[in-house]
């Protein structure tokens, strides 16, 4: 026998392990495309939440704006001081409710009730001179009459006393002015409300135009709201706006007062002003958001995330029954007016569909694509679908 080369022995072995290693390779690829296919042929149905379903109705739709803006007093006053002093006495302090005429805080009143002396005594002094020159005229008035006196002295007495009529009432107007100035000592409110803020401190210098303190008056407020000189084009008096407060779940109605008939310096921002219905319990300097109701119409209404655009044709997604088995069903539909049901405090922006009868269970958005025909269960008791 002929003696096998050991280079032929170790290339069998090479080519059989080469061999072996595609197999090994095929035999994993259709490993992994079976597990990858399998979990889809086993997923014959899904479950579904009462949530995830919502019944297509015939709503009333508003088109309305998007807004957000400030919640404001109408009446609302920062109190400052008129004269410059030391600040004696802090009246009323955060949050306390006041009167229209109510101190709310006094300046040390001392320098002007010398002033006010002061002038009171040098307008005193100048009618004094006033009723001096006055019977001086009255008396030379007589004289010239019979000859005793020239008619230049008569003049020069009449001048006199127009000018000591003129020096009384200087003193007067001044006498008047540092009246005022202690008056301005004692600040008042000048209407009725509440101490918003405190700027300043007992025993604190404050000069003129310092801020004290701020007052709002809560029974009237309004959101003043910016909008872009293209949006306010729409915008009129009278058009009513839902709007929800920050931190608060229920909505209040709002209606367009006032629109700015300049634009913002800066922003060019046009600023429209809404006067809430009610504005009990809220606060001045609250954020609000909303729809301004710009118009309405009644429609077939879907959310707009249910409303799936992968294909074609825009389509949603609805439950319908087959049998005695619920099954996914793919409707293709019409879009129509987009706006927000303001009757549901939470809703979200709705879309007219026609295509759909009334009643079907539209998928929401989040539960996302399903395969048409893919059985449906729900965890619950299911909704009544359209016949």
């Amino acid at each position: 026998m002929k003696t096998i080369q050991p280079r032929w022995i170790f290339a069998a072995v090479i080519t059989l392990a080469l061999l072996g290693a595609v197999w090994r390779a095929v035999s994993n690829k259709h490993a992994q495309q079976a597990a990858a296919t399998s979990p889809m042929a086993a997923q014959t149905h899904i479950e579904l939440a009462n949530s995830d379903v919502m019944k297509a109705e015939l709503r009333d739709i508003t088109q309305g704006l998007a807004v957000s803006g400030t919640v404001k007093a109408v009446n609302y006053a920062v109190i400052k001081a008129r004269v410059a002093g030391e600040l004696k006495e802090v009246v009323a302090r955060e949050g306390d409710a006041v009167k229209a005429g109510d101190v709310l805080a006094r300046i040390d009143p001392t320098e002007y009730q010398r002033r006010w002396q002061q002038a009171a005594e040098q307008a005193s002094a100048a009618k004094s001179q006033m009723e001096i020159a006055q019977r001086q005229w009255d008396s030379n008035k007589a004289l010239v009459g019979q000859g005793f006196i020239s008619q230049t002295a008569m003049d020069n007495s009449m001048a006199s006393y127009q000018g000591a009529i003129a020096t009384q009432k200087a003193a007067i107007a001044g006498a008047e002015v540092a009246r005022k100035a202690l008056d301005d000592a004692t600040l008042r409110a000048p209407f009725a409300g509440i101490v918003s803020g405190r700027a300043a401190q007992v025993g604190e210098r404050v000069a003129i135009d310092a801020k004290i303190m701020e007052l709002v008056d809560l029974s009237q407020l309004e959101v003043e709201v910016p909008l872009s000189p293209s949006e306010s084009m729409d915008v009129r008096v009278g058009q009513v706006a839902t709007l929800q407060i920050e931190d608060r779940k229920e909505t209040v109605t709002a209606t367009v007062k006032r629109i700015s008939p300049s634009a913002q310096t800066g922003s060019r921002s046009v600023l429209i002003y809404l006067v809430l219905d009610k504005a009990n319990g809220l606060r001045h300097g609250l954020f609000a958001k909303g729809i301004l109701g710009l118009d309405k119409s009644r429609v077939l209404a879907v959310p707009l995330s249910a409303v799936r655009t992968d294909r074609a044709q825009p389509y949603v997604q609805v439950v319908e029954a087959e049998g005695e088995r619920q099954q996914v069903v793919h409707k293709t539909v019409t879009l129509g007016a987009r706006g927000m049901d303001l009757s549901q405090p939470d809703s979200e922006v709705m879309v007219g569909v026609t295509g759909l009868n009334e009643g079907s269970l539209v998928l929401q958005g989040h539960v996302g694509a399903l395969r048409a025909g893919m059985a449906v269960k729900f965890t619950a008791s299911a909704p009544r679908t359209a016949p």
